[in-house]
């Protein structure tokens, strides 16, 4: 057995083997060439060309115009291993250097490079680099360091570190904008000293939203041309602004502590050979950004009543699933609103479902990202409905209203409507939309006025005859039977509110124990159901409400009248919310979701029946 193993082995490694071989015959070889994008007159710069591969033949180039090029090719050959789950992998590289110097402005091509791999020729690309003229400040001889060097150089040998040499700008890509309009602020930092350390936050601005952009945790300053001297230059901050009020927004200056590097000139290079100092020191330096004002101008007026307060470019799509269901049974009607603009601020349109609907709030799902014009992406909203009876439903068109602040105008995007079949329920008698319902109390409660001539009755002298008596009589002993009998009813009725309120904390912990079972057997319907009842009911035995008044508002209400704390009352509200839309939609970890509201209704009738005790 053991030597059959060892033949599998060695098969396996043998086809490893020839799997790299192939794979390393099949791969792509390829030739890159690498230069920086700018570069100064009389810099040392590298310029290479780099192939995936170290069999390379007959390495050639074109001639570098505009460059002096003080030696090269040299090269440099290297390979790496790595093994990942068993599998081994081997990658070579070979890489042919020129270190050139610019002799005047300009942007120029560098030339491409060929090699030949197996008698096969390979071309590299060619890059362009734009040339920058050197500092006026510098010398001849300056010219052949490199240019952290000479910024080095130049930040020492004038002392303190002064306002031209480092500093900060900032701008606003608008100076007139519409309230709740973006606008983005752009921090440059200009430097000819070497930085190693920068920070500083914008303020607090009263009446503005603010959002920072995000930035690579590695910034590459570019060079700059200012006043004869190469800067070099880097965005170090970006900032989205959404004006919440009129006039003038005025925008504090930023103050940024800076750490530079410098030459320190008081050491001795002997103690400095003896390790005894460093040939540079770190300077602190504090660098302030301006003010800047921006014009906001009020929205236009009137305001659209269905004006969601929206300003940018947007666009709507909406999806009703499913088209058929039953009564009872829930759908989810899918609102996406898309585009650019103040989208974190913008209220969830409003849909006119039909009266039979139970209509829970909707959840948002915000996939949006800061830009330089605002925020950019989309926000879906979800709102799950529950028919109550059968028929044939028409959902009006989603319509929603924003700010075009390149027209100045208010425009309205609008829907299709959608069309929904619900089935009756299984079991349900006589399905009655809420309008019917309506209408049948009506014609219960309201009678026909009959038209026609007034006639008025004769008297007919009732009073004070002996039937007069009776009536008297009877009502009296009627009142007292009925006054006798109420009160053996509530000796009698265990479900008088005096006695539902004082077992409706034990009530309710029956119902969570039950549903604490039904979460163990992964019943989640009826899991759901038995949290909503235990909820509602203890609400309702607590604050005497007949079952036909039994609803979130209703409760709500009793509970603020009752003197009930808001936040006792904002947890009810918060845990009811979640498992009427758990018990509807899904959720990605059903366990979970199931565990945390349990626990989350638990927690909240314990805080109500402590409270409403001591009122």
């Amino acid at each position: 057995m053991e030597r059959h193993d060892y033949k599998m082995r060695r098969i396996y490694s043998i086809l490893l083997l020839l799997f790299l071989f192939l794979g390393t015959l099949c791969a792509q070889v390829t030739l890159k060439i690498q230069a920086p994008a700018q570069a100064e007159v009389g810099q040392r710069i590298r310029i290479s060309y780099v192939a995936n591969t170290a069999d390379v033949e007959d390495f050639q180039v074109g001639d570098f115009q505009g460059f002096n090029v003080l030696y090269g090719p040299s090269t440099s050959r290297s390979s790496s291993f790595s093994m990942t789950n068993g599998h081994t992998t081997q990658s070579s590289t070979v890489t042919f250097t020129y270190t050139v110097v610019p002799t005047a402005q300009g942007t120029y091509k560098l030339p491409a490079a060929t090699i030949k791999v197996e008698g096969k020729a390979i071309k590299s690309g060619t890059a362009d680099i734009e040339v920058l003229p050197a500092n006026q400040q510098q010398g001849a001889g300056s010219q052949q360091q490199g240019s952290s060097n000479r910024q080095q150089q130049d930040a020492s040998s004038s002392g303190p570190i002064s306002g031209k040499e480092l500093y900060m700008t900032v701008t606003a890509n608008r100076q007139k904008i519409y309230e709740q309009e973006a606008v983005t602020l752009t921090y440059k930092l200009y430097t000819l000293v070497n930085i190693q350390q920068i920070s500083g936050e914008m303020p607090q601005i009263d009446g503005c939203h603010v959002q920072e952009m995000d930035r690579p945790a590695q910034l590459s300053l570019k060079y700059e041309r200012v006043n004869g001297r190469n800067y070099g230059t880097a965005v170090w901050k970006q900032y989205v602004l959404f004006p919440q009020k009129t006039g003038k927004l005025k925008i504090p200056g930023i103050t940024f502590d800076t750490q530079v590097e410098v030459q320190n000139h008081s050491m001795d290079p002997f103690d400095i050979f003896f390790g005894g100092g460093s040939l540079s020191q770190m300077v602190r330096k504090q660098i302030t950004a301006p003010a800047i004002e921006i014009e906001v101008l009020p929205l236009p007026s009137p305001k659209p009543d269905n004006f969601s307060g929206a300003v940018g470019k947007f666009s709507i799509s909406a999806t009703l699933t499913p088209e058929q269901i039953n009564a009872n049974d829930a759908a989810t009607l899918r609102l996406v609103v898309s585009g650019q603009g103040n989208m974190k601020l913008m209220k969830a349109p409003t849909i006119r479902f039909p009266q039979d609907f139970e209509v829970y709030d909707p959840k948002e799902n915000n996939k949006t990202t800061n830009t330089a014009t605002g925020v950019k992406g989309n926000i879906t909203y979800d709102y799950v409905v529950v028919p109550r009876h059968g028929g044939k439903y028409v959902v009006p068109p989603v319509e929603f209203c924003y700010f075009d602040p390149e027209t100045g105008r208010y425009n309205t995007l609008q829907t299709d409507s959608f069309s929904l079949a619900v089935a009756k329920a299984k079991g349900q008698p006589v399905a009655y939309t809420r309008e019917q319902e309506d209408l049948n109390v009506l014609s219960n409660d309201i009678r026909f006025i009959k038209l026609g001539q007034l006639e008025s009755a004769e008297s007919d002298d009732f009073f004070g005859t002996s039937a007069y008596w009776l009536t008297y009589v009877l009502l009296f002993a009627a009142f007292v039977l009925a006054f006798a009998w109420l009160r053996r009813w509530q000796k009698q009725n265990p479900n008088s509110w005096s006695v539902k309120g004082k077992k409706a904390g034990k009530v309710a912990s029956r119902r969570l124990k039950k549903a604490a079972k039904l979460m163990h057997e992964k019943d989640d319907a009826a899991f759901y159901d038995e949290v909503m009842r235990a909820l509602l009911g203890y609400a309702g035995d607590k604050l005497s409400l007949p079952t036909n008044e039994l609803n979130k508002d209703n409760v709500i209400s009793k509970l603020t009248a009752r003197g009930v704390e808001q936040t006792v009352v904002d947890a009810f509200i918060a845990v009811l919310s979640d498992c009427e839309f758990a018990r509807y939609a899904p959720v990605d970890d059903p366990s979970m979701a199931k565990e945390k509201i349990y626990q989350q209704a638990s927690d909240v009738i314990t805080q109500m029946n402590k409270t409403v005790r001591k009122l």
